[in-house]
């Protein structure tokens, strides 16, 4: 697969180190195959309902808030950040620390000042030498927020280290509950069966622990401002989910491959608002076009994801919110390529089907307990940056 590019990456290291998201190489291919089984279905199978009860905690929070001021509108973001956090923790790490009703939420604004100082970065030439940036404002800036974010990934490791130093066997820790995503890199050997070094092992936590929630949190905030705005196909997928459901919050994993036209409103909310906008790549061989164009080996591309989703002579009526788009039936002469809102290829999101699954249930528990209202006082402005932010949304009871 075509390498990542430095230029595009070097200014995330010092963030989240040297992990799966800025590899390339063998190195890339070897933490691949390793972290892979930690998104196999019978690993995510039981984070339905870890997912659901991330969900609850964050709607109980805002049935208070429309008791409180029922005319009120309620920013979301901040609250969906925070439940995605607890969710990647509870599932990802075993953390069981509510970061909602906490509201340790230092972190969450922490990921997005590293994403938004980062996204700066790329855009500012003078910038991109290192002695320039960190005597910079911007850098210093960027350095004090590293050191928090890391200082909260380096708790949840030694946390979780000194757990299995109590542990005389690993089958123990299988007979308590399945292997996480931290036991698997904690666990694992290479092929000379040396473990995972310190650096390693924090470069795919601070990686995961953004990913993991920072681009679900954008997905499901997004999703719920479509469905704000397109109050048929709101009510179309509660329908949707009271037959499956009833009135009842209990949802299985069966339930998830059942919620066809939730599915589809899903897609249609990523399509006009992929969480990453952009992706870059740098092109490992000659790539010659149809009409005599070359692009020589080491040409820096960049995939501007956004306007694919929104090209008319990829997509008919672009700016119209329309889920029948994901029909089987209109799905079938489609682009393998046209729709990359978790990328494609070998360098694939490794964590799309964990994302998906999240998405469904925050929609369907919150379209059970809420009617979603746009704030006409608040319209969202989409922030590019590593993410797409920004969203207000009112909640109605």
């Amino acid at each position: 697969s075509d390498p990542k590019p430095l230029i595009t990456q070097d200014f995330l290291i010092p963030w989240i180190g040297r992990g799966l998201l800025v590899l390339n190489g063998p190195k890339w291919q070897q933490h691949r195959k390793l972290l892979t089984p930690g998104f196999h279905y019978n690993i995510l199978k039981p984070y339905v309902t870890l997912m659901a009860e991330s969900v609850k905690e964050m709607l109980d929070v805002w049935g208070k808030l429309v008791l409180s001021n029922p005319t009120a509108s309620v920013e979301m973001f901040e609250h969906v950040s925070l439940m995605t956090l607890d969710t990647i923790m509870k599932c990802a790490f075993s953390y069981q620390k509510n970061a909602e009703t906490d509201r340790e939420n230092s972190y969450i604004q922490t990921v997005f000042d590293l994403g938004f100082l980062a996204y700066q970065r790329l855009k500012t030439p003078l910038h991109h030498n290192d002695f320039i940036y960190w005597l910079s404002s911007k850098g210093r800036q960027f350095y004090k927020a590293c050191k928090i974010a890391h200082h909260h990934t380096e708790k949840v490791i030694s946390e979780r280290k000194d757990s299995l130093k109590n542990e005389k066997e690993l089958e123990k820790i299988l007979k308590k509950r399945h292997l996480d995503f931290l036991d698997i890199l904690l666990c694992a050997k290479d092929e000379n069966g040396n473990p995972l070094s310190d650096e390693d092992i924090r470069a795919e936590v601070d990686t995961f622990m953004f990913e993991g929630h920072d681009t679900t949190a954008s997905g499901i905030s997004w999703l719920f401002y479509c469905m704000a705005q397109n109050p048929e196909h709101q009510q179309r997928c509660r329908e949707e989910i009271m037959e499956l459901l009833g009135q009842q919050e209990d949802i299985q994993w069966d339930d998830l491959g059942k919620m066809t036209y939730s599915t589809m409103c899903i897609k249609e909310s990523l399509r006009l608002y992929p969480p990453v906008p952009l992706i870059a790549r740098e092109v490992d061989s000659h790539v010659t076009f149809a009409d005599g164009r070359t692009l020589p080996k080491g040409f820096l591309t960049i995939l501007d994801i956004y306007g694919l989703h929104r090209n008319p002579e990829v997509w008919e009526n672009p700016e119209e919110f329309n889920p029948l788009r994901f029909s089987t039936e209109n799905s079938k002469h489609r682009h393998p390529y046209a729709f990359l809102p978790f990328s494609a290829g070998p360098r694939n999101c490794i964590g799309q089907q964990f994302a998906m699954n999240e998405m469904k249930i925050a929609l369907a528990l919150t379209l059970l307990r809420f009617e979603l209202l746009p704030d006409p006082a608040n319209f969202p402005i989409p922030i590019p940056a590593l993410v797409i932010y920004n969203i207000n949304s009112e909640i109605k009871a």
